[in-house]
């Protein structure tokens, strides 16, 4: 017994005992690194896959919410032009309920002339050459067009 005793205290037991036990130490930590490794790469592997899915799944949504919104902007722009037009044709109203501007429109318009005044059409001399058919009826007065259409019924019916 007193080998063996001397054997495990004597220095090369004592430092193959220590080389062992810090072999073992080493390739502990060596595999809880690698399992720490495997571990982290696991995780990283279901985040990346936590990440892709909420990408897809969230990609129509926000496209929808994209669309929609240009949608909004589009029909916001086209009721302020709609707007816009309102205001137009409430101040083209009003000027046509000025019995001034009314009668300036009618006589401007419409060839119209006071009783006691005398009206006067000014012919461009060109215009004058080319006959009264050869007018377009959108380049003629209204009047024209409707006398022409009564001459015509009134002459298919003799």
């Amino acid at each position: 017994m007193a080998v063996k005793d001397r054997d495990r205290f004597s220095t090369t037991t004592r430092i193959r005992l220590l080389g062992e036990q810090t072999a073992a130490r080493v390739y502990r930590s060596q595999t809880k690194r690698q399992a720490r490794r495997s571990r982290l790469t696991g995780r990283a592997a279901l985040l990346a896959l936590v990440v892709c899915t909420l990408v897809v799944a969230l990609a129509y949504p926000i496209r929808q919410y994209v669309s929609q919104r240009a949608e909004i902007a589009d029909l916001q722009r086209e009721k302020q032009q709609a707007a816009q037009r309102v205001e137009r044709l409430r101040d083209i109203k009003a000027r046509w309920q000025d019995d001034a501007y009314a009668e300036q429109q009618i006589r401007q318009r419409l060839h119209y002339v006071m009783p006691g005044e005398t009206g006067f059409v000014v012919i461009d001399p060109d215009a004058a050459k080319q006959s009264r058919a050869d007018l377009g009826a959108a380049d003629r007065p209204w009047y024209s067009n409707v006398w022409d259409g009564v001459d015509k019924s009134d002459a298919s019916d003799q």
